[in-house]
């Protein structure tokens, strides 16, 4: 493998964030404090706990998720749909690297990018609420593969998009309504038999619930279901993104 040209790529991306440190970390962490704030203050005046679980404290996980499929999908689209906006996609084609490196190397910083914000607002978290992480190896696992399946996603986009218009479609009309219906700010065995057998058909549940599961033991679905499902998505986007390179769809015309 050409390790120089990945690492190129790789710091390329990562100092992007850096250039953009307000838009990159700070404007999303302060977004969910907000979100932290209002719900927990609003709600969580009426709701004390959830199955046993300050509502505060129950609502991390699913604000940590929320911010992760977004921004993962963000760092992603936006690192690939660049280059074919420039027109620079073709020098990268040319250069002696491989699709693998080029999808490693983008997809490894976006998911970087948003790990370390989920880290942040974890210990921004923290700040408010007692947290527990019974599970911390099982958390980075979820932590390490949603970002990565998601970034995946977002270089999907970012291939397919023809505007920037595009990048923000799926994520602001499909991904994040998916998580606020997703049982990321209360459990979906609260909802009536029905609304609940409904919910299940949304990926982002099993996603949520096995990260929450990681803190306190406590899911909507079996752990091994929701990792299951991760790994399910995973390979579905690994698919996508060799068919893209195999056929050269919309990057060699």
């Amino acid at each position: 493998m050409n390790i120089y040209a990945m690492r190129a790529i790789y710091k390329f991306e990562m100092a992007r964030t850096w250039r953009t440190l307000m838009q990159s970390i700070i404007a999303p962490v302060i977004s969910t404090s907000l979100y932290f704030v209002v719900f927990g203050s609003a709600i969580g005046s009426r709701i004390k706990e959830v199955e046993g679980i300050s509502y505060g404290a129950f609502i991390v996980p699913g604000l940590i998720m929320l911010s992760l499929l977004s921004q993962s999908i963000a760092n992603a689209s936006f690192g690939i749909y660049f280059p074919r906006f420039t027109g620079t996609i073709y020098e990268l084609l040319s250069a002696p690297v491989s699709y693998l490196e080029i999808v490693v190397s983008y997809v490894g910083a976006a998911a970087t990018k948003s790990i370390l914000l989920g880290l942040i607002i974890l210990a921004t978290a923290a700040l408010f609420v007692p947290l527990q992480i019974m599970h911390p190896l099982w958390m980075v696992l979820f932590l390490v593969l949603t970002a990565v399946t998601f970034s995946l996603l977002g270089f999907i986009i970012g291939i397919w998009a023809d505007s920037f218009e595009k990048l923000q479609l799926v994520p602001l009309l499909i991904v994040t309504p998916l998580t606020f219906l997703g049982g990321a700010f209360y459990s979906v065995n609260m909802l009536p038999p029905f609304w609940h057998a409904v919910t299940l058909f949304n990926p982002i549940v099993y996603l949520v619930s096995g990260f929450r599961w990681s803190f306190y033991e406590l899911g909507d679905v079996d752990v091994a279901l929701s990792l299951g499902m991760t790994l399910l998505f995973l390979a579905v986007f690994l698919v996508i993104v060799g068919w893209i390179f195999r056929t050269g769809y919309r990057l060699k015309s």
